[in-house]
């Protein structure tokens, strides 16, 4: 019997000149060892966003983190405060299927920028820089630690509705690095993980989704030991299968 298949879009990546889609070994590990399901990515670029066809194929969706940010035009600002940190290439795709699928109600679970992008396409805006807002801290990563210290545990969250259902805990530890945050949460989303500093940390989608969260954390990191990543990535899985059905 064959398995769902998740879709996941690239990210625009460089290396040595030359333009790669890239998404990061974490993310589809994840995918297929927890979610139990075929991760399939879906490059970015000029004649590749055919959302019809996309959506024909994908029983899930999985919009990962990147080190880009969603370009402030598409939630009404001009001017972007870190232009070299853009990936217009993704935006193009990631915006108008997120909107599709949500309609559609295809299952979908967002990481981080994938977060950002769904709050985005459903009409809210974000904080292009959270540690220069009065109020929030400094969520930025520690490129100077070690991967695995980067990603490990740096702040709690207060979580609420289905989410603290499914995690069994008001409280949890989370890996959350970003530079942008949510600024204004879209009126589809409901929030359901708030950082210390009250910045909303995720959002979980209509009521009648079979599987629509966003968070603003890395759970794909420690996917097979932590308690809540293994919940939220079997869950999601489980609503792939639901959707293949």
């Amino acid at each position: 019997m064959s398995r769902p298949v998740v879709v996941i879009p690239a990210c625009t990546t460089l290396i040595e000149g030359y333009v790669f889609d890239a998404v990061g070994r974490n993310y589809t590990a994840a995918v297929a060892e927890v979610a139990d399901c075929q991760p399939l990515l879906i490059p970015v670029g000029p004649g590749m966003s055919d959302i019809g066809s996309l959506l024909e194929v994908a029983d899930a969706i999985l919009l990962t983190g990147s080190r880009s940010n969603v370009a402030p035009e598409h939630y009404g600002e001009e001017t972007p405060l870190m232009p070299d940190r853009l990936d217009p290439l993704r935006d193009a795709l990631t915006l108008p299927l997120i909107r599709a699928a949500v309609e559609r109600k295809t299952p979908l679970f967002a990481i981080c920028r994938g977060f950002q992008e769904l709050n985005v396409a459903l009409g809210g805006s974000l904080h292009q820089a959270v540690y220069d807002v009065n109020g929030h801290k400094d969520h930025r990563p520690r490129y100077e630690l070690p991967l695995d210290e980067m990603y490990g545990p740096v702040h709690e969250v207060s979580l609420r509705g289905k989410l603290r259902d499914w995690v069994g805990s008001d409280k949890l530890l989370v890996n959350s690095l970003h530079f942008q945050g949510i600024a204004r949460l879209a009126e589809g989303l409901k929030p359901e993980a708030f950082a210390e500093d009250g910045l909303v940390e995720a959002a979980r989608g209509p009521d009648d989704a079979a599987f629509c969260l966003g968070v603003q954390w890395h759970p794909e990191w420690g996917a097979k030991t932590s308690p809540a990543s293994i919940t939220l990535f079997r869950r999601f899985g489980e609503a792939a299968k639901g959707a293949a059905s």
